[in-house]
């Protein structure tokens, strides 16, 4: 069964609609008169560093011209790809604070086959060929790494998962990225998209004393204040370049709003007891929005990065280096909503006592009108102190016992430290609204909300405690912390046997850590009683939409943090306030997951010839061992939680192969075939449950410790023409066997009807008898997974005067693949594409590189994607909207040393839009954060 929403753009028109946007930058040509072509007849241009896969030994050497900046930076990434064997791609910086976009998320989307996710603005994970983040492993200089962060609910919350937060790191501590779309025996498992790896610089990398530095402003329209940046690179080698050492250091510093329109989900007519007086035949096939609100968030964000690189090459035969990496995302962020609660709830707080006095239905069976008597609202404030600290250590020594025969060790330690210490939500009430209205006919993103009564009065609210029949206030404490540790050693060793056949072999032994943490109040239903003298006027301030008008009570009161801790000391952690991780509610988020893995692997290089064809490439097998031990909280039916340990293991060997054939020296055809796994998701593997309570947001999340890895068989077949220096025209085809897969089952029904203890749910303000989502991990078999890439790339040096000096780089991706869903009992139930599969994905660049000025505007499309299957509450599935980003950049060179920069990303003031149902397209969040601007300047000296 194929999803397709019912109000789609084409990618056509929107590629059209970038193509023409992007020609428009011609007209800066105009400021460059004195521009000439930069090219120069040079040796050829330096080699990038590759410390991970081996070089084809017959690599064909071509003329090539000096070429500097963005041109050179694809230069680079192109003769990257070239000499590798597999199906690689890459982005190459020229220098510090010269990395093509100011995140690492936001430059891979560049890539063919790459697609990314954004919070707060920003690039933070990515799919890889309509493979999620769980299935990309990142390396960061040769060792494996995983970073977490806090998002948004609604764009996943805290990072308990495998998937990398690329967000963390500012681009300009890294000079390349190598995205290896292939396997290779030598290259450690894990990856079913890509192995991604981010190398910093080293002091090698540049001739002797070096020193570079960047100063940013930025501008966000929508926050409407100016935020610094500033990189610094300082290197240097001695003893006739034996010796090097090399510091780097970038800050950034960045507010951002975010604000707009979301319902969490849309819900049946007759779901939570049905509205008052409406029959239940009448409302079971009309679905109105859970939680019809707006909202507000403030992000904050201090990010701060370090690296230091020394290397030493006491000999000709021995090569020694030590790579320190720190990284420091500081953050705060603000949500602040105004709901209207009563469509989430059931019983007397909720919809039974809700009365439709006027509704309209459009023809995909949506509530899109109504006015309503009878709905309780809620004001609700949430604040988050959220913090991500990462630190790798990591020693690397190569060694050539002879001419032919080297030994390279690499040992180090990676650890990421995320810490929520505050996560703190208070509300606020108004019971029984009368004539309260949403209405989405003029817009179904951005309904008109009138809550009818005035929202910025205090005296129309109330807090206070809440009992059977009355619902109250809440207070919610929710402290949560999650970390991941890596230890990794490995060995090996390269035999050159022949001219033409070279013989690895090695063995790695890795120790990864995951453990997380969440606390909460015994009950967050209990607040206290307002001092003496103090009303809610003294505890609330006034918050509203900047950028969004035309849809009803655009600014409300909220509870002010500040001022409730003031009054009541809310983080003593003494009395109501104390908090535990042994709240029943939380038992199954504090859980611990090791993994000890051994691999080996034996691999051939080798350089042949059948006729007059040039044949490379390599074979080889991967042997690997996981023992894998999961700790969590069992809840019985009967008796106390108990804290358990399961302990499994599983073996996989992994055959890999990789050739080119250089049908003429610019022609290349690659064909890869491999066997790849990855381990389950971190969340499914806990043998506890979870159950999580927010207003009207009843969820329990399950975990499964016998979860089987992803496996899968893959194939690649490649055509690259280098039809003229540096261009490309390349297609490439993959296909994907996934032969075990791990889904998680989404069901809607009464609690009572799980087995669980009632106990879980003291505290909350649940029943047995309400409605919860339960998801469960299963295992079950995937489906074939098959796309294409093409990409074209070319500098304009044919054309006549200034024209010469445009380019363009192109890419189009398409992936198609079919999943077989199924329930908790292992029923099938959709079958559909893969969660985070874009069927088309685009990106178009468009540039100018002058001796003087350079510019470039760049569109990256991707298409619809689906984010929950099957989707919940009685809708088929889930998923966010097609996006279309524009960025540009400028700079322009007073002189050799010194540099002016202009950049500017989502030029177009994108909206994130996610849905529910592919039939009812109904607005799930719809929020935006404006165009971001950057002014700086760069020194190199």
């Amino acid at each position: 069964m194929q999803f397709q929403r019912a109000t789609k753009k084409t990618p056509v028109t929107l590629l059209a609609a970038s193509i023409g946007l992007a020609l428009q930058m011609a007209a800066l040509s105009a400021l460059a008169q004195d521009a000439t072509p930069s090219n120069s007849t040079a040796a050829p241009a330096e080699a990038v560093a590759n410390t991970a896969a081996p070089q084809r030994q017959d690599a064909t050497e071509l003329d090539t011209v000096v070429v500097t900046g963005f041109r050179g930076s694809l230069e680079k990434a192109l003769d990257k790809k070239r000499s590798e064997v597999g199906v690689v791609d890459a982005i190459v910086a020229e220098d510090i604070a010269d990395f093509p976009d100011l995140n690492l998320a936001e430059s891979l989307q560049r890539i063919p086959g790459v697609s990314i996710a954004r919070d707060a603005g920003e690039g933070r994970q990515i799919s890889v060929r309509g493979l999620d983040s769980q299935f990309t492993r990142v390396r960061i200089n040769g060792m494996e790494a995983l970073t977490t962060t806090g998002g948004t609910d609604s764009s996943g919350g805290a990072n308990r998962g495998r998937g990398f937060d690329f967000n963390v790191f500012a681009s300009e501590l890294f000079n390349s990225i190598t995205v290896r779309k292939t396997a290779s025996a030598e290259i450690e498992e894990g990856a079913l998209g890509a192995t991604v790896d981010l190398q910093t610089a080293r002091p090698f990398d540049y001739d002797g004393f070096t020193f570079v530095t960047g100063a940013q402003l930025g501008y966000n329209d929508l926050a409407g204040d100016l935020d610094p940046r500033a990189t610094m690179l300082m290197s240097n080698t001695w003893f006739d370049n034996k010796f090097g050492a090399l510091l780097s250091v970038a800050y950034t510093k960045r507010r951002l709003v975010e604000e707009g329109h979301s319902t969490v989900r849309w819900d049946p007519g007759n779901a939570n007891g049905g509205f008052a007086g409406t029959p239940a035949a009448e409302s079971a096939t009309v679905f109105h929005p859970r939680i019809p609100r707006y909202g507000v968030l403030e992000h904050e964000q201090e990010r701060l990065g370090v690296t230091a690189s020394l290397q030493f090459d006491p000999t000709d035969k021995t090569s020694l280096g030590l790579d320190v990496m720190y990284a420091d995302l500081d953050a705060t962020r603000t949500e602040n909503f105004l709901n209207g609660l009563s469509f989430s709830r059931a019983g007397a707080a909720g919809k039974p006592q809700t009365v439709v006095v006027e509704s309209a239905i459009d023809g995909r069976g949506n509530l899109v009108y109504g006015r309503f008597n009878n709905v309780d609202v809620r004001s609700e404030a949430r604040y988050d102190e959220l913090e991500t600290k990462f630190t790798q250590f990591n020693f690397y020594a190569d060694h050539e016992l002879t001419d032919d025969f080297s030994l390279n060790f690499e040992a180090g330690h990676a650890k990421s430290e995320f810490e929520n210490p505050i996560q703190t939500t208070i509300t606020i009430d108004k019971l029984n609204a009368q004539g309260y209205v949403y209405d989405y006919r003029g817009d179904n993103r951005l309904p008109v909300i009138t809550n009818g009564f005035d929202v910025n009065n205090p005296a129309q609210w109330s807090f206070v405690n809440g009992t059977t029949a009355v619902p109250g206030s809440e207070i919610r404490l929710r402290p949560q912390f999650a970390d991941n540790t890596i230890d990794n050693a490995q060995l090996g060793f390269a035999w050159q046997l022949t001219d033409a056949f070279r013989l690895k072999a090695g063995g790695q032994f890795k120790e990864y850590t995951f453990d997380t943490r969440e606390e909460r109040r015994a009950s967050e239903l209990i607040v206290p009683g307002l001092p003496a003298g103090t009303t809610l006027a003294d505890l609330t301030r006034q918050i509203g939409l900047e950028d969004i008008s035309n849809v009803g009570d655009g600014t409300w009161l909220i509870p002010d943090i500040d001022a409730f801790n003031r009054a009541f000391n809310i983080y003593s952690d003494q009395g109501i306030f104390a908090v535990s991780d042994r709240v029943p509610a939380v038992l199954g988020n504090n859980r611990s997951v090791v993994e000890r893995d051994q691999g080996f692997f034996i691999q051939a290089d080798f350089n042949t010839q059948i006729g007059s064809l040039p044949l490379s490439g390599n074979v080889g097998v991967r042997q690997v061992d996981t023992k894998q031990t999961s700790t969590g909280f069992s809840t019985p039916a009967s008796g106390p939680a108990q804290q358990i340990t399961v302990s499994r293991s599983y073996d996989d060997t992994l055959p890999s192969f990789n050739l080119v054939a250089d049908v003429t020296p610019d022609f290349l055809i690659r064909l890869a075939a491999s066997k790849v796994m990855a381990r389950p998701g971190l969340g499914n593997l806990t043998p506890g449950v979870t159950v999580n309570v927010s207003g009207g947001n009843r969820v329990v999340t399950g975990g499964n410790p016998m979860l089987d890895p992803f496996r899968a068989k893959t194939a690649d077949l490649s055509f690259e023409w280098y039809f003229a220096e540096e261009s490309l025209l390349a297609l490439g085809l993959f296909y994907k066997d996934i032969d075990t897969f791990v889904l998680t089952s989404r069901e809607t029904r009464p609690y009572s009807t799980s087995g669980l203890p009632e106990s879980l749910l003291i505290g909350t303000g649940a029943t047995v008898n309400d409605d919860f989502q339960f998801n469960v991990p299963i295992n079950s078999k995937g489906g074939p997974l098959k796309g294409l890439e093409f990409t074209y790339q070319q500098p304009f040096v044919f054309l006549p005067g200034f024209w010469s000096d445009f380019g363009v780089q192109l890419n189009y991706t398409y992936v198609d693949s079919k999943i077989q869903y199924v329930t908790s009992t292992g029923a099938p139930s959709l079958r559909t594409d893969l969660t985070g599969l874009s069927k088309n994905a685009y990106n178009a660049t468009l540039y100018y590189e002058g001796e003087k000025f350079s510019a470039r505007v760049s569109a990256a499309y991707r298409d619809d994607y689906l984010t929950t299957v099957p989707g919940r509450n009685g809708n088929d599935v889930e998923g966010t909207a097609e996006t279309l980003t524009f960025d540009m950049s400028a700079s322009y060179k007073i002189n050799d040393h010194f540099e002016l920069t202009l950049e500017g990303l989502n030029l177009t003031d994108e909206f994130q839009d996610q849905w529910v149902d592919s039939i009812g397209d109904r607005a799930s969040v719809y929020h935006h954060t404006g165009r971001q601007y950057f002014l700086g300047a760069r020194y190199k000296f």
